[in-house]
């Protein structure tokens, strides 16, 4: 079988090829491929024919419509690019714009294209952003238009500024209370600064914003984004790129670095110096800022500089006269490196030293008059307060009630003479008002149901009431018993002579600059320590030590002027006169010279004849000559004049005449820059108002005290009177009547509330005199001491200002605040702007962080030129010492970078509430700052302390 299928298939395939030739069986393959791939063909195109016409009966019933996005976007980028169109205008004035473009220009330049055309080449998105930043500009302008900027930098700045100090002064004062010597003490007060925030603003604290990196950037970023939505068309915002961008380039870009360096504590230092450049440092301001210096950075970076220069003058090589100059230096040196050690050694063995109580206990100190006490702002606070401590107050009430009585009597007097001579009588009305003042007087003091009743002679007060009941009242009605009510405080042990032992006696001292840091010895290194030396040490003696130099021949003094000369300084043209200084003590000898002006002779001639009133008979100076006073003759007629003013002043018949005399002639001969007491202005306004100052200062308001019931019984007189005598009533109720009675210090706590409430009735409205008193209230403290002397700062400064300039000071000021915010000086401040994040329009590389001695030292700086520049009125209205603390203590503030964020910060928020006063930014704020970790501390104890309340 199967050879049969072999031999047919055989067969078979022969006779094909013999009868189609060998190519038969292509042809025949061929055929096959052309039938399989014709089926093939035809069955698709049935097939696509089929699914069309069943995709188009199924079109409108289940599947979604076609996306028509992707080819509109094709078409769009097959288009050619636009030109787009900005407008270069932005606040209307080109003043502004100009370099606000350029702003925009340079942060996109080095913010975005830097990195954006390594991507791509169209600038479309570029332009996008510069137009939606040119657009939130343009409604920022136009809302800074329609704001009124007056309340912000009058009241609310301020207030903030006031409240930030306030936080910081209770921050101290609670690190004090704590005594213990902390590892960190700078950080404790951060910690304790925010929670006193929070006790205050008790909805916000800025904790973590101010002192965190993270937080910070967040806060921020929230912050911009908030404004980009206020400011942005409603489109653009909801570009969440372009938003990112923007707000990426505000926050990181312009607003953290800014901020940064605003809250630097040396960038601060360096701008206050260079504020106060012309002010010259003063050699006696520098070694206190050394001495009461609590940072020992500062005084080892003091140190090592004085070493510094120390080697390089040992190492000069010098002959003939320089070499006095370079000794004399060489001692300055020596002396303020044993200073910092010595300090430094404190320091760090924790043997801090009050001063107040050392000079307490250590002895004799200088004698202060009562007489003098009573006519002293700054002495009569201090008398007051120990006053009521002994209970002793109703004598002087008293004392103070019958001088104030007698200088508005005689001015009501003088003025009915005046008005009697131009016919008008009101001689009834007026003696019946000064009657029923003098009745008060006696009522409140001296009568039975006086309390507390002054105690004296009864004769004297039974004369007193029958000249009151039978006679016209006089302005000196009350002398006999004023009299002696002054030697009763001034003889008693309880009052004047008890004060003196007191604490508080001191405490007025230095306020009143009379006290110096006691020399003390025995520290741990055997070596003694001097508070108050010179350069070489031993060429000054502190005022304790002088108080126990006798004026005999123990210790003698001479003095001589041996050259005098002209000196140019900063334009101003003065002659300079050398007094050579020869001291003999029993052991040694010294001599040094020291350089005083004309006017500084002129002061110290003030100073003692006030002090001693048998010298101005004695003393003669030289008189001052307006023109031709370089003259050279002139100079050496003045320097012989002045030289026989010294003889006659040092010779020891006058010193012991006077032997407290020899305190300030010691003063004015040391080595040493002379500390004026009162300044040009003080001297005039002195000669000016002397006839009346002894009588009046600081004892007019003490009237007030009279009780309030008179007050009503005198304004009920008045209102029954004519229109003269209402007149006249008006006036005599003002000079009794303006000002509270005297109380003592009051115990209202205002430390737990903001510094934005009003201040008075009558100074809220008065823009410069609010801005005063708040912040000297706040920089030196007032309200925590005797109210007396806060109303005194507050009559004074209310006069000081209607004398300068009357009643357009508010004018003025409103004035100025439109000057601040025209289109000049904003212009001025986006230049200063630019400029600095882009010097010659190259981004601004980050300035390394200076040495850190260059940076203590710049601290000391700083704070040398604080107290040199503070005028010596200033002290004699509120105290050296307290003048001194405040302005140390707004220093140091602005040494922590963490507190100085928290205060720009809150200037920033007011600044936006102002701004969109609509949009509710307080409640934003609350709600940014709602993570704070204090503000959770605070509402648990919060509710640690309601929840047992609750309970009950």
């Amino acid at each position: 079988t199967s050879l049969s299928i072999w031999g047919w298939g055989s067969l078979g395939l022969v006779l094909f090829l013999v009868t189609f030739g060998p190519f038969a069986i292509f042809y025949f393959a061929f055929y096959i491929l052309c039938f399989v791939g014709g089926g093939f063909v035809v069955t698709l195109l049935f097939g696509k024919s089929n699914s069309e016409k069943y995709l188009e009966q199924c079109e409108h019933s289940f599947l979604p419509c076609t996306s028509v996005g992707i080819p509109k976007c094709i078409e769009e980028m097959k288009r050619e690019a636009r030109p787009i169109k900005i407008d270069r205008r932005l606040t209307g004035a080109n003043i502004i714009d100009e370099p606000l473009q350029q702003v925009i220009q340079f942060s996109l330049r080095d913010y975005v294209q830097y990195w954006y055309y390594t991507l791509s080449d169209d600038e479309s998105f570029l332009l996008e952003i510069r137009q939606a930043l040119q657009y939130a500009l343009v409604q920022f302008s136009a809302r800074s238009k329609e704001t009124d900027w007056q309340p912000y930098f009058t009241t609310r700045l301020v207030d903030d500024f006031g409240t930030h100090l306030r936080v910081f002064r209770k921050a101290q004062q609670r690190i004090a209370e704590k005594g213990d010597q902390m590892k960190d003490q700078a950080e404790e007060l951060v910690d304790t600064f925010f929670e006193v925030e929070v006790e205050m603003e008790k909805e916000v604290c800025r904790d973590l914003v101010c002192t965190s990196p993270k937080d910070e950037e967040g806060f921020l970023r929230d912050l911009c984004e908030v404004l980009l939505y206020i400011l942005l068309p409603p489109g653009d915002f909801q570009n969440k790129i372009m938003r990112y961008f923007v707000r990426e380039i505000l926050s990181r870009g312009i607003l953290l670095p800014l901020i940064n360096q605003l809250s630097d504590p040396d960038y601060i230092n360096q701008y206050v110096i260079w504020m106060i450049r012309d002010s010259n440092c003063n050699y006696e301001a520098f070694m206190n800022i050394i001495k009461l210096s609590d940072n020992i950075g500062e005084l080892e970076a003091v140190k090592d500089k004085a070493s510094e220069e120390l080697q390089y003058l040992r190492s000069l090589d010098t002959a003939g006269d320089d070499i006095n100059t370079i000794k004399n230096q060489i001692n300055s040196l020596l002396y303020v490196i044993k200073v910092c050690d010595s300090r430094i050694q404190r320091l760090q063995s924790g043997k801090e030293i009050d001063t107040v109580k050392l000079a307490a206990n250590f002895g004799k100190l200088c004698t202060v008059p009562l007489d003098h006490i009573l006519v002293d702002n700054v002495a009569l606070q201090f008398f007051m307060d120990y006053m009521q401590q002994t209970g002793g107050q109703a004598h002087l009430f008293f004392w103070m009630t019958v001088e104030g009585y007698r200088v508005t009597a005689q001015q009501q007097l003088e003025v009915l003479q005046s008005r009697q001579k131009d016919g008008k009588h009101q001689t009834n009305q007026t003696k019946g008002l000064l009657r029923a003042a003098a009745f008060g007087v006696y009522e409140q003091y001296l009568s039975e149901k006086a309390s507390p009743r002054v105690n004296i002679d009864d004769n004297l007060v039974a004369k007193l009431a029958e000249t009151l009941n039978h006679e016209d009242p006089t302005p000196e009605i009350f002398d006999d018993i004023q009299r002696k009510v002054y030697e009763l405080m001034l003889r008693d042990e309880r009052f004047y002579p008890s004060f003196k032992q007191n604490v508080l006696y001191v405490r007025m001292l230095a306020e009143l600059d009379m006290l110096k840091d006691p020399s003390f010895r025995g520290s741990d290194d055997g070596e003694g320590e001097s508070f108050n030396g010179s350069p070489t040490s031993s060429i000054n003696l502190s005022l304790d030590d002088l108080s126990n130099v006798p004026s005999d021949e123990t210790v003698q003094l001479h003095a001589y002027i041996s050259d005098t000369g002209v000196c140019n300084d900063h334009g101003k043209t003065y002659a300079l006169y050398a007094i050579t200084v020869h001291r003999r003590n029993p052991n040694s000898e010294e001599m040094w010279k020291t350089y005083r002006r004309y006017s500084d002779f002129h002061d110290f001639h003030m100073r003692i004849t006030e002090q001693f009133e048998n010298l101005a008979n004695i003393l003669k100076l030289p008189g001052k000559k307006t023109f031709n006073n370089m003259d050279r003759e002139f100079l050496e007629k003045r320097k012989k004049d002045l030289n026989a003013y010294l003889q006659l002043l040092l010779n020891p018949e006058m010193m012991k005449a006077s032997p407290a005399l020899a305190h300030y002639v010691y003063d004015f001969l040391e080595n040493k820059a002379y500390s004026k007491g009162k300044g040009d202005f003080a001297r005039k306004m002195d000669t000016f108002v002397n006839p009346l100052r002894n009588s009046m200062r600081n004892v007019s308001n003490a009237v007030k005290s009279i009780p309030d019931s008179l007050a009503e019984g005198m304004t009920k007189m008045s209102d029954n009177m004519g229109k003269m005598s209402e007149r006249l009533g008006q006036d005599i109720k003002q000079s009794f009547f303006k000002v509270p009675p005297l109380i003592q210090k009051t115990y209202s706590d205002p430390d737990h509330c903001r510094v934005a409430a009003p201040i008075d009735d009558n100074v809220d409205d008065n823009i410069p005199l609010r801005v005063m008193l708040l912040l000297m209230d706040e920089v030196f403290d007032l309200k925590e001491r005797n109210q007396w002397l806060r109303r005194n700062i507050k009559n004074l400064l209310q006069q000081l200002i209607r004398a300068t300039y009357g009643d357009t000071i508010n004018r003025k000021i409103v004035d100025h605040v439109d000057w601040m915010t025209s289109p000049e000086q904003v212009a001025d401040a986006v230049k200063r702007f630019r400029d600095a994040f882009w010097p010659n329009g190259i981004l601004a590389e980050t300035v390394p962080r200076r040495d850190k001695a260059i940076r203590m030292r710049t601290r000391v700086a700083g704070k040398t030129k604080l107290l040199e520049v503070m005028p010596d009125e200033l002290k004699h209205i509120i105290g050296a010492e307290t003048t001194r603390k405040g302005i140390l203590r707004v220093f140091e503030m602005f040494q922590h970078s963490q507190l100085n964020k928290r205060m720009v910060y809150v200037f920033l928020e007011r600044f936006l509430e102002t701004l969109f006063p609509q949009n509710k930014f307080p409640e934003l704020f609350n709600k940014l700052h709602s993570r704070s970790k204090q503000m959770q501390r605070y509402k648990q104890r919060l509710h640690s302390t309601q929840a047992p309340s609750l309970q009950k």
